[in-house]
């Protein structure tokens, strides 16, 4: 007799009630998420809050050892839908049917109680993930090696880094042996030793035949990993199938969308518009991969409707986890473009980049003359940066540097694309 599928959602549904009303916006991420999440709230009759809707109509089933990525932008709901597969959050409409023992490394903290220790959260989680006390105990030393923060045992999680937390979660999860797992974003935190950790982990369940459901904004590890993508906008599933083509759709939602904040103008009131952007490199090749120590230039279309004087024109480079990396500008370049009084072309021609590999979201900003009110500002693309070795660990760029060893000064000097000869010690003379 076959055996069904592995996951199995109907018609998922999940609402919030929160207050009308909205607060003010205190960055890109929460400008860009509220601005999603608008689009599906609806307002109660006279009760002075809010029907939310994280997640709706969603259905889908997965077959045992599929390994599938969920995608889409802040606020689609993927992060609902994995709490309520993991039953940490109860959905308010449908059902899903799980055939399996579920692992689950969710959002940091999800599943723990920030007022108990890290010993006693290993107990409460391991519970939740449907391991029986008799098990936890067994397993306990084993947990707390692999965690590798004995030292903070006893300490309250609620003084833990994010690192901390996610270490400990991850080392009760992966002493569940799940036979399905859940991965939210959690190789996007913690030390290089983890993510390996994470990684081998995963790998290894692959190969025992598991179920691997994966959000990320890191389409590098989405498509290493999987080989099927469900995109998710607005709280539903728009698209179900092959990882580029859930990819290409992904970075074409992220381009030219409108940011808007409290007291500036409606987009609609906008004098100008930027209806293009595109990254390019010295062959003049349009493409979202670069390596690092690549050339990448970024060519800006804009429609102007009412002629404009003197505007600074800004592009900042926004990793995946809303930090601007870097801004470049008009004014501080010292490029006046005069009054612009009707639509043109406007191109940034960028030095080597040395970001690390991760992605990254183009932002355009349009100021009046020097640093004045905003004129516009949108999402331009996303484009990302791809290496072997040098990512988020090494923080937001990398640069060779000079060591002196002794009388010696020897160069890491590292050759495009050969991660691993990052190490070497290039003796440049005495």
């Amino acid at each position: 007799m076959s055996r069904g599928p592995a996951i199995q959602a109907e018609g998922l549904g999940k609402r919030y009630v929160i207050p009308s009303g909205g607060g003010r916006h205190d960055s890109f991420r929460s400008a860009l998420t509220t601005g999603v999440n608008s689009l599906f709230k609806r307002r109660t009759a006279n009760s002075g809050k809010t029907d939310f809707w994280a997640l709706r109509d969603t259905s889908f089933e997965i077959a045992h050892g599929e390994n599938v990525g969920v995608i889409g932008l802040n606020g689609a709901g993927k992060s609902t839908l994995l709490k309520i597969l993991s039953r940490i959050t109860e959905p308010t409409t449908g059902r899903a049917v799980i055939d399996g023992r579920i692992g689950a490394l969710l959002e940091v903290g999800t599943g723990f109680h920030i007022e108990l220790t890290g010993r006693e959260n290993i107990f409460l989680y391991g519970s939740i993930l449907g391991m029986k006390r008799e098990e936890v105990t067994r397993k306990f030393d084993a947990i707390v090696d692999f965690a590798g923060i004995p030292q903070h045992l006893d300490t309250p999680v609620k003084r833990y880094s994010s690192g901390m937390y996610v270490r400990l979660a991850f080392a009760v999860a992966a002493h569940l042996e799940p036979e399905i797992l859940f991965l939210d974003e959690v190789l996007a935190v913690g030390d290089l030793g983890f993510q390996r950790k994470c990684i081998e982990f995963a790998k290894n369940l692959q190969k025992r035949d598991a179920t691997i459901l994966f959000v990320s904004h890191n389409m590098f590890s989405i498509k290493t990993m999987c080989d099927r993508v469900i995109y998710m906008r607005k709280g539903q599933i728009h698209y179900d199938g092959p990882v580029d083509a859930g990819i290409e759709i992904y970075e074409q939602d992220c381009r030219l969308g409108a940011l808007t904040r409290p007291g500036d103008a409606k987009p609609a009131d906008w004098p100008l518009f930027i209806t293009g952007c595109d990254v390019f490199d010295d062959d003049g090749e349009t493409k979202t991969i670069f390596d690092v120590g690549e050339t990448m230039h970024i060519r800006l279309a804009y429609e102007v409707r009412k002629a404009v004087a003197h505007p600074n024109f800004m592009v900042s480079i926004v990793r995946s986890d809303s930090v601007t990396v870097c801004t470049y500008s008009t004014e501080t370049d010292g490029v006046d473009l005069g009054t612009i009084p009707e639509d043109g072309v406007l191109q940034l021609d960028l030095p080597p980049l040395r970001l690390v590999a991760e992605m990254y979201a183009i932002k355009i900003t349009v100021r009046e003359k020097g640093f004045g009110p905003i004129l516009c500002e949108q999402i331009g693309t996303t484009f990302h940066v791809r290496d072997a070795l040098l990512d988020i660990n090494f923080g937001v760029f990398h640069e060779p540097g000079e060591w002196r060893v002794g009388g010696t000064v020897s160069s890491a000097r590292r050759l495009p694309g050969a991660a691993a000869k990052a190490a070497t010690l290039t003796s440049t003379g005495t």
